[in-house]
């Protein structure tokens, strides 16, 4: 009887072991987001060595430079060089692949001795680098991880739904500068983002360098919100922006909002204006005051003045000849006027005719615009007479002003009263058939500080990279909530201020001291 009690006991120790054994082997397989199209894990690892090699073919050198600047955070000592099926790391870029995998897939294979990354693009490289960085320890990111690395072996075959998974932020109402900027594309590439769209000009400042219209920057950007800062980007600034971006894939995408939103140039050129102001209303300012406060729909320019065409084609063409991207944003949101259709299909064909693709909020195609426009949309409820492209920024699902949850102070809510939750977010459903994909703006009003722009972008941005990146039947809120759990740290070392929260349970130590949860014993 004792024997048989023995076995028993054996067997059910036995069953909790391989338990604990299971739970820890689960525990231990990365939280990648965006969530992969395909992912198989296999047993065991590859172990970093002290020494390892890092090669690559013909046109994947910057990939192994980023690759290699990963490493340089380890204890290993890395070396690159041109070949292929070396053991250590190995990229492999080949064109052929995006018959398979697109423009911006990878496929990633991790055996005991070689991590093998191949795609058709160094878009594609770059992905799947970012994907193995998830799977470094967060200590990574700003310091040296000394203990010894394992990745789990597995295989990932992965590529967007979307091309289009863009981040906007609007730097005209309260002026966000190039090093906050670049924080924001570092931070949008490692969730494969790869659109930016800077909201530069509004009522409350201009915030874009036009050298054949100084008064745009010398007077134009002195305004901002209350509390909210004023500046401007230089053009070489633009440029500098741009460059850092195109190094991560990202697309810079600047707006010039146009009929309305536009009193900082109606205040810089007043020749703009209507006579006694008459397309200013209600008359919240009149030049040469600025304006400091929230409300929108008021200003507009004169569109009875066939010069107003001067300027917009003058502003356009310098946009465009410093821009390298493909795309001009005409803005064209929340304005009514009886020229209003006329203006938009002139501004269109301006864009055109330089040789970029335009992009507009909604309301633009009201009018007969061309069908290459991209319809920018953000309540869904225009009566289009065009059948153009779409990114779907719906402002109940996208609108990331508004509050992370319900009450939360210094946050918009007249899109959704209860705010825009990060499960509001990730269980945003497309349905009409020309989305191209998704983006989700910031709008400043109420955001005068980097710490509030985090705040406000994140993490809501990464179930945003979700939805654009990761199929519909790859997504699973709950399996993304404990996912996103276990990057807590790693944005707290990226020093991302990002709202914790409450329904995700953080692996972080924010705001913890030495003496954090530290209990003295009462008797020694």
């Amino acid at each position: 009887m004792k024997s048989l009690k023995l076995s028993v006991s054996l067997v059910f120790l036995v069953l909790f072991q391989w338990g604990l054994s299971a739970q820890e082997s689960q525990t231990e397989k990365p939280a990648i987001i965006p969530q992969p199209a395909e992912i198989e894990w296999k047993e065991g690892f590859f172990t970093l060595q002290e020494r390892t090699v890092v090669c690559f073919n013909s046109g994947a050198e910057a990939s192994a430079a980023w690759l290699q600047r990963l490493l340089k955070n380890t204890y290993t000592q890395s070396y690159t060089m041109k070949g292929e099926n070396c053991n250590g790391f190995s990229l492999n870029l080949d064109p052929n692949l995006e018959e398979t995998l697109g423009k911006e897939g990878y496929n990633l294979d991790i055996s005991s001795s070689v991590v093998s990354l191949e795609a058709a693009s160094e878009a594609g490289l770059f992905y799947g680098i970012q994907t193995i960085r998830q799977m470094f320890p967060a200590e990574i990111e700003n310091k040296k991880v000394s203990e010894e690395i394992k990745l789990p072996q597995g295989s990932i075959s992965d590529s967007p739904k979307y091309e289009w998974r863009g981040s906007m932020l609007d730097i005209a109402r309260s002026f966000f500068g190039p090093d906050y900027i670049k924080k924001h594309l570092d931070r949008m590439a490692f969730y494969k983002l790869n659109r930016l769209h800077l909201h530069l000009t509004d009522d409350q400042g201009w915030r874009i360098e036009i050298k054949q219209k100084p008064k745009l920057t010398e007077l134009g950007s002195k305004g901002a919100v209350k509390g909210g800062r004023s500046g401007y980007l230089t053009q070489e600034e633009y440029k500098e922006i741009q460059e850092y971006a195109a190094a991560r894939n990202i697309v810079i995408v600047p707006e010039i909002d146009m009929p309305g939103h536009i009193y900082s140039a109606l205040m810089a050129y007043p020749e703009l204006n209507c006579d006694e102001f008459a397309n200013i209303e209600p008359r919240l300012a009149t030049p040469p005051q600025l304006f400091h406060e929230y409300t929108v729909g008021w200003s507009k320019l004169c569109l009875d003045k066939p010069e107003i065409y001067d300027f917009v084609a003058t502003v356009l063409s310098e946009m465009a000849e410093i821009t390298t991207g493909d795309y001009l944003h005409i803005g064209g949101d929340e304005i009514e006027d009886e020229r209003y259709k006329e203006f938009v299909i002139k501004a269109d064909s301006i864009v055109r005719g330089l040789g970029k693709t335009t992009i507009g909020w909604e309301e633009v195609t009201q009018a007969q615009v061309d069908s290459t426009l991209i319809s920018q949309r953000w309540n869904g409820k225009t009566n289009s007479v065009v059948n153009t492209p779409i990114i779907e920024s719906i402002c109940s699902s996208f609108y990331y002003d508004h509050a992370n949850v319900p009450g939360q102070e210094m946050t918009n809510n007249w899109c959704k009263e209860d705010g825009v939750s990060l499960k509001d977010a990730y269980t945003f459903k497309v349905k009409n058939p020309n989305t191209i994909g998704v983006e989700a703006p910031v709008w400043t009003e109420m955001v005068l500080s980097n710490e509030a722009a985090d705040d406000r972008f994140w993490p809501r941005t990464i179930a945003m990279a979700e939805v654009g990146w990761s199929e519909e039947e790859n997504k699973d809120y709950k399996n993304f909530i404990k996912r996103l759990s276990e990057h807590g740290l790693r944005l707290d070392l990226m020093d991302v201020h990002y709202f914790r929260t409450p329904e995700v349970e953080w692996n972080s130590d924010r705001n913890k001291g030495v003496f954090s949860e530290f209990m003295p014993k009462s008797k020694f």
